[in-house]
């Protein structure tokens, strides 16, 4: 199964004590194994852009869709057998100690 792993960061949460491991051991071991397969960080909100068609003509706005002090910081694809073991991957992830991961399953599209 396929999830979508979000890392989310929210400054207003207090650190909750040392990760697991460093970044670079999460991504060695997670992306060495094939657990997971793409990923990335993503640029800070600021840059983001929101993109609406409305009667016809495209509104392109600054910023994220909503005001929130929470905002998505990167990504992981992974490539797990089923929930328990995505959950697994993702607890060890250094910002679950530090942040939030959001797990959401893969719903392709049937064309």
């Amino acid at each position: 199964m396929k999830y979508l792993m979000l890392v989310v960061v929210d400054p207003s949460l207090e650190k909750d004590g040392e990760p697991p491991v460093t970044i670079e051991e999460w991504v060695g071991e997670t992306y060495g194994n094939g657990k997971a397969t793409d990923g990335d960080r993503l640029r800070p909100p600021a840059d983001a852009k929101t993109i609406r068609r409305r009667g016809g003509k495209v509104i392109v706005t600054d910023g994220p869709f909503a005001e929130t002090h929470e905002w998505i910081a990167g990504f992981d694809i992974l490539d797990v057998a089923d929930l328990d073991e995505a959950i697994e991957v993702a607890s060890r992830h250094p910002m679950a100690t530090d942040g939030i991961i959001e797990l959401r399953p893969a719903w392709p599209l049937d064309l």
